[in-house]
């Protein structure tokens, strides 16, 4: 999906609340309405997303529209995969779990606290 440009939060949050009829207080502004306060991220968030992981997408018939051209294992293959991996977890296999994990996803590389 083209999304067009990335957009800054804080532009996002300023247009938000001049569309709701409201200003932004801050220090040149100290009677606005609505504070923007930054929090800093929160785990799991990220500053960049990344849409699409290959390098080669294929067009779709919307010009914005991309599809991706991912590998994927059959789902039968994943399950067996998944139920090894629970397994292994269950049993407190920190090798087995790494290894699995390590197959399963490409590049992956645990934390050294992790590593068997």
């Amino acid at each position: 999906l083209d999304m067009g440009e990335p957009l800054q939060i804080l532009d996002l949050a300023q247009r938000m609340v001049a569309l709701s009829g409201l200003t932004v207080r801050d220090a040149r502004h100290p009677a606005g309405d609505i504070e923007i306060v930054f929090t800093g991220l929160r785990p799991g968030e990220k500053l960049y997303e990344e849409l699409l992981i290959g390098d080669n997408p294929l067009p779709t018939a919307h010009p914005r529209i991309l599809r991706a051209r991912e590998e994927y294992r059959p789902w039968d293959e994943l399950q067996a995969s998944l139920q090894y991996l629970r397994q292994a977890a269950q049993a407190g296999d920190h090798g087995a779990m790494t290894a699995m994990l390590r197959q399963l996803v490409p590049g992956y590389q645990p934390e050294a606290a992790d590593a068997p």
